[in-house]
């Protein structure tokens, strides 16, 4: 196994915990690290949906034997993340990595001002 191997596996624990615990699906740490090692943005952001699917499938399991999982609301969380995901995917191909980045720093700011200002 190669070293980028060994990190994406020890980053994949690392998110796994993270997603698991927050909710916040594992992309927004997973998708930096792999721009870190190289990927363009449309190809961190589609292996990060790969790793999130098989983290959010391990999570769900787990939640649900702790009785947190509501699936009515979940399944149309879910509907609706469908149409906004082919939506999104087509809008991501005509966004250069380098904007990407400055894209998701600004989202991620946003969000994080937001919540440590939040009452």
């Amino acid at each position: 196994m190669d070293i980028t191997s060994v990190l994406i596996v020890a980053s994949g624990i690392f998110v796994g915990i993270f997603a698991s615990f927050t909710g916040l699906g594992g992309g927004l740490l997973m998708v930096p690290i792999l721009l870190y090692l190289g990927f363009t943005a449309q190809k961190a952001v589609g292996t990060s949906f790969l790793g999130i699917l098989v983290i959010a499938v391990s999570a769900l399991i787990a939640h649900n034997k702790l009785a947190n999982v509501d699936y009515k609301y979940g399944i149309l969380l879910g509907l609706g993340g469908i149409v906004g995901a082919q939506i999104g995917a087509r809008l991501l191909e005509h966004v250069s990595t380098d904007n990407y980045k400055k894209i998701f720093a600004m989202i991620l700011s946003s969000f994080a001002v937001y919540l440590f200002f939040k009452k």
